[in-house]
Parts: C-alpha cells; sequence; structure tokens
C-alpha cells in the first residue's frame, strides 16, 4: 500500500510524476467532399483521412504537497508527429468548414439584422466561404485569419481571443490546469481523488449542480483494491467528470486486468438519461453541447462516427461507419494497484452548421451536427516498467503462494513423523507401567523358600500334607 501512496519516497511516484509509459495521439479528419452541393441544401459526404499520429509526452511540475494529505501539480503536454506511423502528413491539404465563420454565424443567428447584414459584407471583402481547403497542420495548430479581428470589430468580445485559430492550439505545450489530489498517506481509499481543479470544487459550465461536480481522479491512476463496478475521472478536454462501468475481466500481457468501458447513457440526453439534462437539453442522444466551456462555440464531443448516438445524427451524413471495436473506449486496470495498463479514449469534435438569415455564406445549408474530426488518445505500460510491474504484483506474489504450498508439503511429513513418535513414545510407556506388577507377583514365591515367615495363610502346612 505504502507503494502506491502519491510519497517521493514511493515505487510509484516517479511514474506518477514523468509518466513513462508511450502516449499517442491519433487524429482523423473528416473531408466533405461536396462543399458545393451542401450549400444547396445537400447531405453532407464525408471521406475519413488519416490517420495523422503524434507522441505524447506528459510530465508534471509545480509539485506542492499541502498539510491536509493533499498534493497540486501542473501536468504538460507536448506533442511530436510521427510520419512512420501516419497515413499521410500535415501538409496535406483538406475540406473542412470554415469553423471561425460558421461557428460566428450560428452564435449571431439571435443577434439583430443591421449586425449579420454587417458581417455578411465583412466576410464579402475577405472572401470568406462556408467551406476552407486548409493544412493538417493549420488546422490542427493554427492559422492566421482576419476574420479574427473583423469579428471582434463588429461584436466585441463574441471571439474572445486573438491571433491564431486552430482546434488543437491549446493541447500543445500547455497544462490542463491545475489539479489538487489525495495522495493516500493518511486514506489510501482516497488516494488519486481530486481535490480541486484550477482551486474549484465543482464547475459552472453546466444547468445543474449534479452535472457541475468534480467527482473521481485526474484519470491517471485510481485507488488500489477496486471492484468491478464503475470507475470515475475529471476531463478537462471533455469539461466534465466521466463514469466508465465494467465491462469484463481480462490479462494484460499476464497481468490481471478490470476493462471499464463507456456506459450508452454518456452522452444520452435528458429524455433518456434525466441525470444527463443539464449537460445538453439536445434532441438526441449521443452527442453533448460544449459550447459553455468552449469560447460559446456551438461544438459538440460524442463517441466517434457517432457510436452509441442517435441513428439520426449517423443517417444525417454520409460516409459514417460506427463500430465498438473502432470507436469504443476502454481502460484496463490492473485493481489490486489501481494503475492503468491499457488504455484509449477516443472522442469526437462536431460543429452545429446551418443557413443563417442574413449572413448570405451560409447558402441554404440545412441544420446538421457535422462531424470534423475524431482523436484517440492512447498508451499501454511496456518494456522495463511492464517488466518490474509484472515481477513485482504478478510473479513475486504468485511464488509467495507456491512457497505456502510446498512449506505447506514439506510439514505433511514432519507432522505424521511427529504423530508416530509421539504414538511411540505412549506405546513404550504403556509397556512399562504393564510389566511392573507382573515382577511384584513373582517375589513372593522367591522368598517363601528362604523365608517361611511370610508363607500364606492358604498354603497348606507340611503336617496338612502328611496327614
Amino acid at each position: 500500500l505504502q507503494n502506491v501512496r502519491i510519497d517521493p519516497s514511493s515505487i510509484s511516484f516517479q511514474m506518477w510524476k514523468d509518466i513513462p509509459v508511450p502516449f499517442y495521439l491519433t487524429v482523423h479528419f473528416f473531408e466533405v467532399l461536396n462543399p458545393k452541393q451542401v450549400l444547396q441544401g445537400a447531405k453532407p459526404v464525408l471521406s475519413q483521412r488519416g490517420p495523422y499520429v503524434y507522441r505524447e509526452y506528459r510530465y508534471k511540475t509545480n509539485i506542492t504537497f499541502h498539510d491536509n494529505d493533499t498534493v497540486s501539480y501542473l501536468e504538460y503536454r507536448n506533442l511530436f508527429f510521427q510520419p512512420h506511423l501516419s497515413n499521410g502528413t500535415e501538409d496535406e491539404y483538406i475540406v473542412v468548414p470554415n469553423i471561425l465563420m460558421m461557428g460566428a454565424a450560428v452564435m449571431m443567428e439571435k443577434l439583430p439584422n443591421f449586425l449579420k447584414i454587417l458581417l455578411s459584407g465583412a466576410l464579402a471583402g475577405l472572401k470568406q466561404e462556408a467551406f476552407m481547403n486548409r493544412t493538417v497542420g493549420e488546422i490542427m495548430w493554427g492559422y492566421e485569419d482576419p476574420l479574427i479581428d473583423a469579428i471582434n470589430m463588429i461584436v466585441p468580445g463574441l471571439i474572445p481571443f486573438k491571433g491564431k485559430f486552430g482546434l488543437f492550439i491549446d493541447f500543445n505545450n500547455s497544462d490542463s490546469g491545475l489539479f489538487t489530489v489525495n495522495t493516500g498517506m493518511k486514506n489510501i481509499s482516497q488516494v488519486h481523488m481530486v481535490d480541486s481543479w484550477n482551486g474549484l470544487k465543482k464547475v459552472n459550465y453546466w444547468r445543474s449542480s449534479q452535472c457541475n461536480m468534480i467527482n473521481g481522479t485526474a484519470g491517471e491512476m485510481w485507488p488500489p483494491f477496486m471492484s468491478p463496478t464503475s470507475l470515475e475521472f475529471y476531463s478537462p478536454d471533455a469539461c466534465r467528470s466521466m463514469t466508465l462501468v465494467y465491462e469484463q475481466s481480462g490479462k494484460f500481457k499476464g497481468v490481471p486486468t478490470y476493462r471499464f468501458v463507456a456506459p450508452k447513457t454518456l452522452f444520452a440526453n435528458g429524455t433518456d438519461y434525466p441525470p444527463n439534462e443539464g449537460f445538453c437539453p439536445c434532441l438526441q442522444s449521443g452527442i453533448q453541447n460544449i459550447s459553455t466551456c468552449r469560447l460559446n462555440a456551438p461544438m459538440f464531443i460524442s463517441h466517434p462516427h457517432f457510436y452509441n448516438a442517435d441513428p439520426s445524427l449517423v443517417n444525417a451524413v454520409e460516409g459514417l461507419h460506427p463500430s465498438k471495436d473502432q470507436h469504443g473506449l476502454f481502460l484496463d486496470v490492473h485493481p489490486m494497484t489501481g494503475i492503468p495498463m491499457n488504455c484509449s479514449i477516443k472522442l469526437q469534435l462536431n460543429l452545429y452548421i446551418k443557413q443563417v438569415s442574413g449572413i448570405v455564406q451560409t447558402g441554404k445549408i440545412k441544420p446538421v451536427v457535422l462531424p470534423l474530426l475524431w482523436f484517440a488518445e492512447s498508451g499501454s505500460i511496456e518494456g522495463s516498467v511492464l517488466k518490474q510491474f509484472y515481477t513485482n504484483l504478478v510473479l513475486l506474489p504468485l511464488v509467495l503462494d507456491y512457497l505456502q504450498y510446498i512449506f505447506l508439503g514439506l510439514s505433511v511429513p514432519f507432522i505424521i513423523s511427529a504423530a508416530v513418535l509421539v504414538a511411540m513414545s505412549k506405546r513404550s510407556d504403556s509397556e512399562k507401567s504393564s510389566s511392573a506388577p507382573a515382577r511384584q507377583s513373582k517375589a513372593p514365591s522367591s522368598s517363601s523358600e528362604t523365608t517361611p515367615l511370610l508363607h500364606d495363610t492358604d498354603t497348606p502346612s507340611q503336617d496338612d500334607a502328611e496327614a
């Protein structure tokens, strides 16, 4: 138990501080094959591109231990493109929705018409269209766009940032917020459980107190002696706590594991699962509106290819093929220590687009939750770390178990030998006690030949015999 606590002297501390597991970020884009037809009201036809794979390195800084059995830290992520693992390069062009323009159009839908007409004129002057042809690198890590300044000039504060815009611009070389978690020094059942995030005990993104709760761990390790029920973690990327449920027991390279997966209720709407009403008053189950934590843009998250979602979302576009094996997320955790052995967390980013009156660039686009990309963060313990883990937590306990049986087997002959010796000792004592009265009965006859005074009164005298 001492080795799973967050303590500089524990075996797992260095693993917790600088995660030795090789993590990979795998990104698949959805290219729109018929942008002109979509502008006229046609169903979008999508083609999946990629994967584009990045090696992910994680490390913790500003580690500060507190008196109340907690420790706070910042965890940074660095990503490096892996051409040999990817199907394509970052220089490839892909046709996707003009995220800034279409997002701003939907955000301005309820504003006065003169503002929308003003924006439409600015868009025409900047030659902005509903769809854009950008490189993978630009969409991921950002590109300069004069539209940002134009929108901020027309509607100040609508887009609260300046400079480059990219979907993963805040994902690389940045931290995921200040986590404060329990060390488990006083109560091992609370180790890794989140005490606060960015100083908050709960967030304020959602419409119910339950949905705003920060539950579980930071998603890296869990308390030991896990039960095959469920686990929770707080995800800054999803802006919420997530609960996974136990699916099955198994082994990862010889190490026993519990597999946890996403329940169908994870992204269900409030109608299908009332506790989720605070997340998303969505018409369909399977998506979650994250606009409140993503600059108010009409962004939604879901499982890749709308896996486990309402069929209407899948049927609204062409080119999606949801599959549990390819698109379901999972965590394989060693139940005794709470350490993940193998995991793959998968999410999809979607943009809600539609025709907005007054903004001619939106054409006749029918309302649709359009997939932009899906990504997976995956990693598994391997190499020397796996060997050490297997030796200390699988092989050693197994050897100790065998030794118990060996010692038990060896003790049986000793027990039998001891029992035989005890029995023989008792038998010897019994024989000695039975031989003592026999010797005493012979003594009078021996003395009658030499000591006539000890004759038995019942023995006849010589005179009686002669008579």
